[in-house]
């Protein structure tokens, strides 16, 4: 299920409304579509998603940060505007007129909700396939202790990997 739409905007109606907003949107299909604030859960899976990530980035070195659901990432090949959970960019670049918004993520994580899960899996994924620069789309559930991680084996070749358990590790080999 997607979130409720409030209307038809163009790309440039919809980054000035975000500046001025108090909540987020996405842009999806030129339909402005507002975020639903999450549950505790939900942001505590986000917060220790990112720190792990943060954490290995740290020590490695290297280009690559560590973004929140605050940093909106724009999809240029269809124009979609989103708020991933999580996003790694190995370095991050952004959109030549809109700033605030990146354009080449490396690494998209997402936490489910009952509400969101199968737009997340589906259209939502969609857009984000056409990134060039994402390597990695990792999906996390909240009802239980699964984690589904795509990782671009080729132009249009996703290979998926369920993960299960408290002791499982998920291999990010692109931001190492």
């Amino acid at each position: 299920m997607q979130p409720a739409t409030f209307h038809r905007v163009t790309e440039a109606e919809y980054v000035e409304a975000e500046r001025r907003a108090d909540r987020k949107s996405e842009l999806i299909n030129g339909e402005a579509h507002a975020t639903a604030g999450a549950r505790p859960r939900h942001n505590r899976l986000a917060v220790r998603f990112s720190s792990a990530i943060e954490r290995q980035i740290e020590a490695r070195g290297g280009p690559c940060m560590t973004f929140n659901s605050d940093q909106r990432v724009r999809v240029e090949a269809t124009g979609m505007n989103a708020y991933p959970d999580v996003s790694v960019a190995c370095p991050p670049a952004f959109h030549e007129t809109w700033r605030e918004a990146r354009v080449n993520p490396t690494v998209l994580v997402e936490v489910l909700s009952s509400s969101t899960e199968a737009y997340d899996r589906g259209a939502k994924f969609g857009h984000h396939q056409r990134l060039e620069s994402l390597t990695d789309y990792v999906l996390v559930s909240q009802g239980d202790h699964r984690v589904d991680h795509f990782h671009r084996v080729g132009p249009g070749q996703w290979l998926l990997t369920a993960l299960a358990g408290d002791d499982a590790v998920i291999d990010l080999a692109s931001i190492g």
